[in-house]
Order: structure tokens, then sequence, then C-alpha cells
């Protein structure tokens, strides 16, 4: 195997593909990178089993052939070459990398003992704008699960066309808290869920965040019972979907409020900042008292003081007070996009919701913490 290319194309190939190759005691191969050139294109592939990416890389090929090597430490060489081409090259059973006046030898494995990358033709097709689908993962994402205790919650649900609504559906919860985001297709008329492995759909954010503006506009996506497959730019990424049935999460969703408020979106988000700095350690609750024409806040903690502080706000409604976890409400502001924000709830033991101002497509709810 022979191969020249660009330092800035195989260290963005690298980064795609490196984040799911990792160490693996039963399995050492998994922390490496499969390197396969044919006379035509040269992919670079990782797996862990549950998920694999294959990214394409742009170069000339001498000598056809395939390899693998530990993805960190190639990552990591290429990231502090200085020239502009490399030259990749096999020999006796090591890979030799020569970027100007730099050479390394790294040894690594035959290809014979990498795991294969399933192929699937099977399944539901759908297209859907890569910008919007970046931006609704990275909304959703913040409420998974992060254990496995319920394996259902650790992954992010996703509707096709269901009723009511032409388009994708995204909602995650960890059970203190649930967002919802709904994105258009560009393309794909049938109905179908699936639970997307949480790693798998930050992977995918990866991909889409990695690409530059000349990258293609759509994501293609293929997805049956058992697996899904992302084409975009290049590169495909194939994952194992998560076995069970995701709650019916929308029972929880209110309806109607007793009390809404609408606020500055940097002003919330600097107070509450504030206010976790004197809320108790793994309580983390700050106090919200909706009243006239302002939003108060409050937070305290034996060890650190108090803290209290006010927001001008347009109140509809009864004058209402709640006791939120600050982490989860930063998680939730963070995915809100304008100038405005909308808190709005029942009574102190029922759902808060926050929503952006004109836009229906997200809401995040936080659970309140019982005094």
């Amino acid at each position: 195997m022979k191969l020249s290319c660009t330092k800035d194309n195989l260290a963005l190939v690298l980064s795609l593909v490196g984040g799911i190759a990792g160490k693996n005691i039963n399995l050492p191969i998994l922390g490496n990178v499969l390197i396969k050139a044919d006379t035509q294109t040269v992919e670079i592939v990782a797996t862990n089993l549950e998920l694999a990416m294959v990214a394409y890389l742009r170069a000339k090929v001498d000598e056809p052939g395939q390899f693998t090597v530990p993805a960190r430490t190639l990552a990591d060489f290429v990231n502090f070459l200085s020239g502009e081409k490399v030259d990749l090259e096999l020999v006796n059973n090591e890979l030799v990398v020569t970027c100007d006046r730099a050479t390394t030898k790294i040894k690594g494995s035959p290809a014979d003992d990498f795991p294969v990358v399933p192929q699937s033709k099977d399944g539901h097709g759908f297209t859907v704008s890569a910008e919007d689908f970046k931006n609704g993962l990275a909304q959703v994402t913040p409420a998974l699960a992060r254990n496995d205790i319920r394996p259902e919650l650790s992954g992010v649900f996703f509707s096709f066309n269901p009723e009511g609504f032409k388009g994708l559906v995204m909602a995650s919860t960890d059970s203190y808290r649930l967002a919802e985001k709904k994105i258009k297709l560009t393309q794909g008329e049938e109905s179908f869920s699936a639970i997307v492995p949480g790693r798998t759909a930050q992977e995918i954010h990866h991909l889409l965040s990695a690409a530059s503006s000349e990258a293609e506009k759509n994501v293609r996506i293929l997805i049956n019972e058992n697996q899904l497959v992302i084409h975009y730019d290049g590169a495909q990424l194939v994952s194992r979907l998560v076995d069970g049935k995701y709650p019916d999460y929308t029972q929880i969703i209110p309806k109607d409020f007793k009390t809404t408020a609408g606020m500055s979106l940097a002003q919330l988000t600097k107070e509450i900042k504030a206010a976790s700095l004197f809320s108790t350690t793994g309580v983390n609750a700050v106090v919200f008292k909706f009243a006239g024409e302002s939003v108060a806040l409050a937070s305290s903690s034996t060890q650190t003081g108090e803290y209290s502080s006010q927001i001008s706000a347009d109140i509809v409604g009864e004058e209402n007070n709640i006791n939120l976890n600050h982490r989860y409400l930063l998680d939730g502001l963070n995915g809100i996009r304008g100038e405005r924000v909308y808190m709005k709830m029942i009574n102190a033991d029922s759902p808060c919701v926050l929503a952006p101002e004109k836009d229906e497509s997200y809401l995040y709810i936080v659970m309140p913490i019982r005094q």
C-alpha cells in the first residue's frame, strides 16, 4: 500500500472516525483505524462493534492495499506535522508516514483482523437538511440519560412522520427533563420510529459539525428495525439501534398553564449562572417567584451563602413559584435560539416548560424540585 494526500484532509478524516475507535481489552484492534486503498478511493474506517464510521479520503494511490494502525497514535502524529503533503506506505507490517523532513514508522495489525462493517440496503429512506439536523441534535442530546439502567432513555427517540406532523420528531429524556425538536424532511413520506443510541446521536452531530461550507446541504438516512445508516459528504455512519419501547413522553407535556413569563434569554441565563454559585451542591435548586412585572430568583447554601435577584418579565396569569435545577435549566436555555424565552408553569409540583419566542418546533421541560 502506498498513497499520498494533504495533511489537512488526513487530519479531518481521522478526527471524524477517531472518536469511535477506543481501548478494548478483549479486542485491542478496535483501537485501530483501517486504511483501505484501492485504485479509485481510500477509506478510513473505525468501529466499536455497535457503531462504525467509514470516511473517504481524497488521495493519490500508487499501490492499493490495506492495513490497520492505532487511531490515536496516527491522529496525534499527523496533527504535529507542519508540511502540506503526507505520504503513507506499508513496509514490513509497519506504516511509514513521511511529511517534509519528518518520518515515523507506526506498528499495526493486518486488515484481516479488523471487524467487517455491516452494510444495509433495506429500510426506510429519508432526507433532511444537514443544518436543521445538526441543530436539532444539539438541542435534544443534553437531556439524555447518562446511565444504562433504562437503555431506552440513553437513546434519542426518532419518529418520522408521526400522526399530526410531517417531518422528523426527535426527543430525549432522563426522567428529570425532556427535550423535543421537530424538523422538516426534504424527502420521505413513510412513518417509522426507532431509538438511536445517544453515542450515535453525538457522533452524527460531530460529523455534521466538521463539515466545510462547501459540504452537502442534505443528509441521507436509511433506517430499519435494527440499523441506522447516515450518508453525508463522503462519510457513512452505521449504527445498531436500541431495543425496547420508548415511553409515551407526550403525556407529561402540559397543555394549559396558569402562569407564562416572557423575558430576555441572555439575562435569564446570566442570573441562573449567578444563582448557581450559591445553590446547595447536589440539589442545585434555584427558587423562582413570578409576580407583577418581574421574576425573582433566589438560592442559598450553608457553605457559600445566599443570592437573590429580579428580572423584568411580561407575566400573564397567576402569581406562582417553583424550585428548579439550575444545571437542567441551563442545558435547555443553551438550545434556545433568539432573544427571548418563555417559562410556562401550572404550580410548584408540575413540570415547567421552556420555549423560544415564535418557534413551536422546540420545547424543553424541567421537572420541579419538590420541597
